[in-house]
């Protein structure tokens, strides 16, 4: 008998034990209610309470906890259906106001986010929902972040994870974005054709403008040796009258022999001529011949005989007077 009230003592001072000391792990807070009203908090650390007076109500896990946003069918603004899930950080800052505020806090976060998800893409159209993913997300954070502030809740990062639309609508813009491919592409080879033939026509321009330079300045070129080839004509020509004039006929001979002359390579040059007789007298060939090597002789006689005259008269510059 002695034994079994001894062992009901031991038990009943281990349960007040353990009702007295209360040891809070780090990352959590319990909260601690009077006869079932909340009263305060315990911080993790070591604690004492007054047994069956007071007790733990919550314990509320204070670090950032990962909550995953199951995927939903949503609508979009131009009757798309996608299915998009997503997933949520968030950290509990009051434990009092999480743990009386709302009675299951992470089934009514799910909730909220899940509504505000279809409300925030139901509101895009699919290229926007598909292309704007970050905007999405910043909307989505601030408005649960500010549905959840009641509740003693930070909400940290929300990400969508997924936006998938049907396979049917895929393969359409599938095929949108091929043809929007295949559209660059035709734009670019029409834009290099059309470049190349500016290219060329400007290649074209040029190479006429130089022609046309080319053939101005060998006409320049050809008129002027025409000029001076009858310049030279008619020098000869004055220079064989004046011979004439002052009685010398070997001047004669000399022009009449190289007019025949250049007739004759013309007549050599001409293609139609297989062949060629000539109704000459050799003599009067020798006699023009002869001429031109006496008028040769007379002309080097004569700059011979001018020369000897310009040096006498610079001799008699140089000269002195003499001295009387």
């Amino acid at each position: 008998m002695g034994s079994i009230v001894a062992l009901v003592v031991v038990m009943v001072v281990v349960v007040v034990l353990a009702k007295l000391i209360r040891i809070v792990p780090q990352g959590y807070e319990w909260t601690v209610e009077l006869f079932g009203k909340y009263t305060g908090t315990l911080t993790p650390g070591l604690h004492f309470l007054i047994p069956f007076a007071y007790g733990i109500g919550r314990k509320m896990n204070m670090m950032e906890q990962v909550l995953d946003v199951p995927s939903q069918d949503v609508i979009t603004k131009d009757n798309a259906v996608v299915r998009v899930d997503g997933v949520v950080f968030y950290q509990v800052l009051d434990a009092a106001k999480a743990a009386y505020e709302v009675a299951n806090l992470e089934g009514a976060a799910l909730a909220l986010i899940m509504t505000n998800i279809r409300t925030v893409l139901g509101s895009m159209d699919l290229d926007e929902s598909l292309s704007q993913r970050d905007a999405i997300n910043a909307k989505l954070l601030g408005v649960i972040d500010e549905a959840t502030h009641p509740w003693g809740v930070k909400v940290t990062r929300i990400e969508i994870k997924d936006i998938s639309p049907p396979r049917d609508l895929v393969d359409a813009m599938a095929r949108q974005m091929k043809a929007e491919r295949e559209k660059r592409a035709n734009i670019l080879d029409a834009e290099g054709y059309r470049q190349a033939a500016i290219l060329k026509a400007e290649g074209e321009k040029q190479s006429a403008i130089l022609e046309a330079e080319g053939k101005k300045e060998a006409a320049f070129r050809e008129a002027e040796a025409r000029e001076r080839k009858a310049e030279a004509e008619a020098k000869a020509t004055t220079m064989v009258s004046t011979a004439i004039a002052g009685g010398d006929v070997n001047a004669l001979n000399y022009f009449v022999a190289n007019n025949y002359v250049e007739a004759l390579k013309e007549m050599a040059k001409s293609p139609n001529q297989k062949m060629l007789l000539l109704p000459i007298e050799v003599t009067g060939i020798l006699g023009s011949l002869a001429g031109i090597a006496e008028l040769a002789k007379d002309s080097l006689s004569s700059q011979q005989q001018a020369r000897a005259t310009q040096n006498n008269a610079n001799a008699d510059v140089r000269t002195p007077p003499p001295i009387r």
